[in-house]
Formats: C-alpha cells, sequence, structure tokens
C-alpha cells in the first residue's frame, strides 16, 4: 500500500547551518504518528517542508505518490495538508467563528457560500468544543481555548493529514488529557496526523509509531515503547552518555 506522506533524503541549511539532514519517514492512512527531539533538532523544518513553506535543498516528498515537493502552501493545502503553528495566530479582532469560517474558503472544497461556510464552521466548533465560545472576540481567548481555535482553522480546511506542532504546550495535565483524546477523535474521523511534541505523556499516548530527531538526522523509529528504550534517544535528550563507564 502507498503511504500518505513519503518524504525521501530531505536536506535542509539556512546559512551554513544544516537543520535536516537525510531524513526520511513515511506516514501511513490512519496513523498518528508522533516526531520528537531535542530543541533545534529540526522537527519544525521538515514540517515547513511538507507545508510548502520551505523548499528542500535535496529530497522528495509525495502525496499518495505523487511529489509534491516543488508545490506552495496554498496548492499544498488544497490538496489535503494542513497544519498548526507553535504560537497561536488567530484573527485578534475577529470571533472565533469568523475565525474558522474564513478557513472554509481556502483548503480541500472550499465553501462555496457564506451560508455554508458559517454552518461548517459551526460543525468545527462543535467538534473541538468551542461552540459556546463561537461570539468571543479571539483576542480575548485564554491559551487552550486558542489552542483550539487554532486546530479548529486547520481542520476547517478539510484536511486529510494533519500537520499538528506543539499544541499541548502551557497546557496543564487535565488539559493535555482532554487534548490526547481529541487528537484521538480526529484520527477516528479519518485523518491521519504527523504530531511534534515535547510532552512525553501525550506523545506516549497518542502515537502509534514515533520518529527521532537529533541535530537533523533521524536517529530512532518505532513504536513509542521501544524508541523510548532506545541508548541513542536517551543520550540524545539527557546530553550524556547513561552508559560510559559500566
Amino acid at each position: 500500500m502507498t503511504p500518505l506522506i513519503e518524504a525521501n533524503d530531505l536536506y535542509k541549511s539556512f546559512g551554513g547551518v544544516k537543520a535536516v539532514n537525510g531524513v526520511g519517514f513515511c506516514l501511513n492512512e490512519g496513523e498518528i504518528l508522533g516526531l520528537i527531539g531535542p530543541n533545534g533538532a529540526g522537527k519544525t523544518t521538515v514540517f515547513n517542508m511538507i507545508a510548502g513553506v520551505y523548499k528542500p535543498d535535496r529530497g522528495t516528498i509525495k502525496l499518495d505518490g505523487k511529489d509534491i515537493t516543488s508545490l506552495n502552501s496554498p496548492t499544498i493545502c488544497q490538496m489535503g495538508i494542513a497544519r498548526t503553528f507553535q504560537i497561536t495566530r488567530p484573527f485578534p479582532l475577529l470571533t472565533v467563528l469568523e475565525n474558522v469560517k474564513l478557513s472554509r474558503a481556502y483548503g480541500s472544497k472550499p465553501a462555496k457560500t457564506l451560508e455554508q461556510a458559517g454552518a461548517e464552521a459551526d460543525a468545527v466548533l462543535d467538534f473541538i468544543g468551542l461552540k459556546q465560545k463561537r461570539s468571543v472576540i479571539s483576542g480575548r481567548l485564554g491559551l487552550i481555548d486558542r489552542k483550539r481555535l487554532e486546530l479548529g482553522k486547520a481542520l476547517a480546511t478539510r484536511p486529510r493529514i494533519l500537520l499538528l506542532d506543539e499544541i499541548m504546550a502551557g497546557l496543564n495535565p487535565a488539559e493535555i488529557q482532554a487534548a490526547i483524546g481529541l487528537v484521538k477523535s480526529i484520527r477516528d474521523s479519518g485523518i491521519s496526523l504527523i504530531v511534534i511534541e515535547h510532552v512525553m505523556k501525550a506523545i506516549l499516548g497518542m502515537s502509534d509509531r514515533i520518529i527521532v530527531l537529533s541535530e537533523g538526522k533521524k536517529i530512532s523509529e518505532g513504536l513509542p515503547k521501544d524508541v523510548m528504550c532506545d541508548r541513542t534517544v536517551i543520550e540524545a535528550y539527557l546530553g550524556v552518555d547513561q552508559h560510559a563507564g559500566s
């Protein structure tokens, strides 16, 4: 079976610094793929290449076997790949509903009328638990609701693949547990996901498979329980050789 996303031998440098150095992986249909690693490992750069923000210096990215490496962000979004950002970016003077309604004008099969956009935006808000705040000005939302709105804007583009970039940062344990449930519900709705997350409890609790990056390179890949026991992964996170002298 052809993977939904297939990334091969990706390289990306900035001013001589190799942010991504020969990374390859695939995303299968119906999968939650975790992407983890220390700060500066190249995770968000990988997202930016998949989403068309950056073009790889070398390597290819395929969607359903079709090369999308050279396509721009709007085209890739229309093909069904959406993403969130670490720093939430609502239109602060618009209401929650207006933010999501605006997103329905983009992506896969955009709404053809304002009425359709409004109805479908309401459905998204209901799904993510923000319908009761549909009339709130988005600039007044707290952190957890801004995170949910960021997710809602991405879902409103009707993606087949969703790239989540640290949506759980800054949340308390109860909010993290709720977010894990929401991510699993998104997968159950038919959307495949790649998730960047530093909250280990969250990434272990929701990922089917995990890829670990360090200094731009892939150092481990496999089931969550196996990856987290990998000596190379432990050393990358702790910055020391746990077996030195043993």
